[in-house]
């Protein structure tokens, strides 16, 4: 069954309303809590409190969320321990290192500020099972469910444990390529006025490059306005023109980033896989010869990837299933096209600066990222988004499925077409690729405008 609360993402919405209402994220603490209390505490020291760490990013709303949060965990029998600003991987990393029972991390990734969600991270620093979140949902949506009593509502103190920021940084910074020679090489961070605001300038000066940091000072409401991985032209122009090795966008939470080269191209998530797939076949690292990538990763990186003898494995969008699909087959490289990369070698989540590390050092290593991306020919494609008021099976939409057996066979091994609802918002998206920009252009047409009649909003 479908769930009400938890999407691909966690839980999304508008701060104030269902479900980021006071009481829903009460609730949510409260289930989280008794969740950790019952299942992730040995007996022989049941007298100890399991504790949950909460991180956020630098949306005006954070600090009531991870109050209304704390509240329910306290109420529960948990310890909430506060990570202050912290970027997502950043708590993943923590929780599965230091021993937490659980973590929580409110953000909206890549949204603007007026939006806000809460991420729930299991022990193993891995985002919980759907069985779990089933669970989870059940119990927050319940009219019998236990609330927090009175005495829970006033507020709390929850102190921030800086020494955890510093824990992560020196994880990070030992994760680079051994052999990687970094002093003095120039790098351009935009920080999106996000949670690497402060930790990405900091971590790329102790490894010695020199930063220059821009969309890094937050003040609740500018993170990812105009800036960061959706908005690269300002990091773009600014590598080039002040000769910098390496420039890197980060989103809000810093799960994810792209990279500019020297002379300013764009590389994203594809570029990434196919530069460090190939170093680490290279050194016989690359486990099974395989990465691990979704249904919008472009057919030019499927294509250059083949020539190097690495297969390309797809899964459906998100992060959740490239993570699952990789445990499956044993691989240990993955990621998106967004720029979310998994190198599950050394972290068990999507990590924009651990990103930035892996590439920063194979640069030192192999030379410019221009020559490092050399040979991926990247295919015309296009993606239109379409807002919809429901998301019906699209093989129910008899246009819809009609135009994309067309589409489909007209572009036979030449191109691809995705169509997918997106996870987090209520929109359809339409991916169409293929080797002549006239093909894009008119199959992205007739598939939106089809969207559109049948359940445009």
């Amino acid at each position: 069954m479908a769930k009400e609360l938890f999407g691909t993402d966690g839980i999304r919405g508008i701060p104030g309303k269902y479900p980021l209402d006071d009481r829903t994220l009460e609730r949510t603490g409260v289930a989280l809590g008794e969740f950790v209390s019952s299942e992730c505490r040995p007996a022989s020291v049941a007298s100890l409190r399991p504790r949950v760490l909460i991180g956020r990013d630098t949306r005006e709303s954070g600090p009531h969320i991870a109050e209304c949060i704390a509240r329910g965990i306290a109420s529960a029998g948990a310890e909430p321990v506060s990570a202050g600003v912290l970027t997502t991987p950043g708590v993943a990393w923590l929780v599965n290192r230091d021993r937490f029972a659980a973590g929580v991390v409110i953000s909206a990734s890549h949204n603007p500020y007026h939006d806000n969600g809460v991420k729930l991270i299991s022990s193993t620093g891995m985002k919980f099972p759907d069985a779990v979140e089933s669970v989870l949902e059940g119990f927050i949506l319940s009219p019998n469910g236990a609330i927090p009593p009175p005495a829970a509502a006033r507020a709390m103190d929850v102190r921030t444990d800086e020494k955890l920021h510093e824990e992560y940084l020196q994880g990070l910074a030992a994760a680079a390529f051994p052999g990687a020679s970094l002093a003095g090489m120039k790098i351009v961070l935009d920080c999106a006025n996000g949670a690497a605001s402060k930790l990405a300038p900091r971590l790329f000066r102790a490894l010695g490059l020199a930063v220059t940091a821009i969309n890094d000072a937050p003040d609740g409401r500018n993170i990812n306005a105009g800036c960061g991985s959706l908005h690269p032209q300002a990091m773009q122009k600014l590598t080039a023109d002040s000769c910098a090795a390496l420039g890197v966008a980060f989103d809000g939470d810093a799960d994810r980033a792209i990279f500019s080269t020297a002379a300013g191209k764009l590389v994203d998530g594809d570029g990434v896989l196919l530069v460090v797939g190939r170093y680490l076949k290279s050194l016989g690292r690359l486990k099974g010869d395989v990465i691990v990538g979704t249904t919008m990763a472009n057919l030019g990186l499927e294509r250059a990837l083949a020539e190097s003898g690495i297969k390309l494995v797809r899964t459906s969008v998100g992060d959740r299933y490239v993570l699952e699909e990789m445990q499956r087959i044993g691989a240990n490289l993955g990621g998106e096209q967004s720029g979310h990369i998994l190198f599950l070698d050394d972290a068990t989540t999507g990590d924009g600066m651990l990103t930035a590390v892996k590439i920063a050092s194979l640069i030192s290593i192999a030379g410019p990222l221009d020559k490092l991306v050399g040979g991926l020919k990247i295919f015309p494609q296009k993606i239109v988004n379409v807002r919809v008021k429901s998301k019906p099976p699209l093989d129910s939409l008899p246009e819809v499925a009609r135009l994309l057996e067309k589409a489909e066979s007209d572009l036979r091994n030449s191109g691809r077409v995705v169509l997918r609802y997106s996870g987090t918002e209520p929109l359809a998206r339409v991916m169409v690729e293929a080797e002549r920009e006239e093909d894009v252009r008119r199959w992205t047409e007739s598939l939106a405008n089809a969207l559109r009649a049948a359940v445009g909003s």
